[in-house]
């Protein structure tokens, strides 16, 4: 075969690849764009729930399970919302260091942007409650005061010091609440706390509640000494025993003069 013609034939065989390349290419991109195509199926997730998925699968998912769903160790974050995930992870409750253990308030397991991840994650789970938007600026502290003392100081105290409630199960102090903890405590209701909708308590109360509890943290002591802000039985009772205290002195102060 001479120079010419086998020129000729590579010349012909590269044409039928470049038109079988850009056959295959357009079929590709024909198949991207049919209607059968599911884009939410298909879609990738973002990068931040991404990464709080991996963190969730290393520190979570042994008692909650690798899908949320719970575990004999834990139960299921599905419907927990995001609301609840920053709320416990915020507040150092989760993750247990054993499954037993019982979930106090610590120093947070993980920095601001890994809670953020594993909360965008356990939001994507389902539609529970989100975080919450919380604005304090504007808040009416006098209706907070009034709100809490009705909804929040049977357990809290009226101090927000928290106390027993009796078969072992304790109120805790608010005294390190953030605002946007204040509001997801009411909106999932952690522990034995009742669940406040927005049925129940508006944003707007919802803020009052938590400009109020804000305020608690460094109140005015008009009264005198603060007595550690335990609460008005308490400091009651500290009052009657001095009292009773001050009466006994005098007593015996009389009768030793007679």
């Amino acid at each position: 075969m001479n120079a010419p013609r086998i020129g000729r034939v590579a010349i012909a065989v590269a044409a039928v690849g470049v038109a079988a390349l850009a056959a295959l290419t357009a079929s590709t991109g024909a198949g991207a764009s049919s209607p059968a195509a599911t884009p939410d199926a298909t879609a990738p997730p973002t990068a931040k729930i991404a990464r709080g998925q991996n963190l969730f699968e290393l520190h979570c998912a042994t008692c909650h399970g690798a899908d949320g769903r719970g575990t004999r160790q834990g139960p299921s974050v599905v419907h927990a919302g995001a609301a609840a995930a920053d709320f416990q992870l915020s507040t150092g409750r989760m993750p247990l260091d054993a499954p037993t253990s019982a979930p106090v308030r610590k120093p947070p397991a993980f920095g601001r942007a890994d809670i953020d991840a594993i909360t965008a994650f356990v939001g994507s789970l389902d539609d529970g409650p989100p975080v919450p938007d919380v604005d304090v600026k504007h808040a009416d502290i006098s209706a907070g005061q009034q709100l809490f003392s009705s909804n929040c100081a049977p357990c809290h105290s009226a101090a927000g010091a928290g106390g027993a409630l009796g078969r072992g199960i304790t109120a805790p102090s608010l005294s390190d609440a953030t605002p946007r903890q204040v509001v997801e405590a009411m909106r999932t209701g952690p522990g034995p706390m009742p669940v406040f909708g927005s049925d129940t308590l508006s944003p707007a109360q919802a803020n009052d509640i938590a400009r109020y509890v804000q305020y608690l943290h460094h109140p005015t002591n008009a009264g005198g000494l603060s007595l550690g802000r335990v609460g008005p039985i308490p400091e009651g009772f500290v009052a009657w025993l001095v009292g009773l205290g001050v009466l006994l002195l005098f007593c015996r102060w009389i009768g030793a003069r007679e």
